[in-house]
């Protein structure tokens, strides 16, 4: 399949879980769908770009694996989607990278995410954080931040600031998550 042709085939993806989860499994089939998913997705100004961030957040959460040979070119691109409905899957993919980062058990995440692929995680997260977007990638990028607060010790205390200086102009769903997250650092 071209990009073009996929291009073509992410016309067909809305907001249901079935058409996200069935076209995840049509990239995950054919890996080789991968970087043209990737090109379609960092096409930033393109509405369908946020159908490619769809797909490619459910491919991660079925296996996350089939990121690893693409970790440079989706870190390196990912602070140029600035679409609301493509930021949101971003985030939450860096929130998968960071879960398995740090999950007790060994997986091929904690071999394969070098230290500049987590620097450019974090600050996606940060500026997620300080810009105006959605609940969601703030919620998600605050989980993400914490995880990889336990490595970079500057990380904790610029998310309390963050979060306590946030706390009261953002919404009901911001305060849970900021509460929760706050508890844990002051633990």
């Amino acid at each position: 399949m071209t990009t073009d042709q996929l291009y073509s085939e992410l016309n067909y993806v809305d907001h249901s879980r079935e058409k996200r989860l069935y076209y995840a499994h049509l990239v995950i089939n054919n890996p080789d769908l991968i970087p043209k998913l990737l090109e379609i997705l960092f096409r930033v100004d393109d509405k369908i770009s946020c159908r490619a961030a769809w797909v490619l957040e459910f491919m991660c959460s079925e296996n996350l694996d089939y990121l690893i040979p693409h970790l440079d070119d989706f870190t390196k691109n990912m602070h140029n989607v600035h679409l609301d409905s493509a930021v949101r899957p971003i985030a939450k993919i860096c929130e998968y990278i960071a879960k398995a980062y740090y999950n007790t058990k060994p997986n091929t995440i904690k071999n394969a995410l070098k230290r500049e692929y987590q620097e450019r995680i974090i600050s996606v997260c940060f500026d997620y954080m300080i810009r105006d977007e959605k609940i969601a990638p703030k919620a998600y990028s605050m989980n993400t931040l914490y995880l990889f607060g336990a490595d970079y010790d500057w990380i904790h205390p610029e998310l309390v600031l963050i979060l306590e200086r946030d706390f009261q102009m953002q919404s009901s769903g911001f305060k849970a998550r900021a509460k929760q997250i706050l508890r844990k650092l002051k633990k």
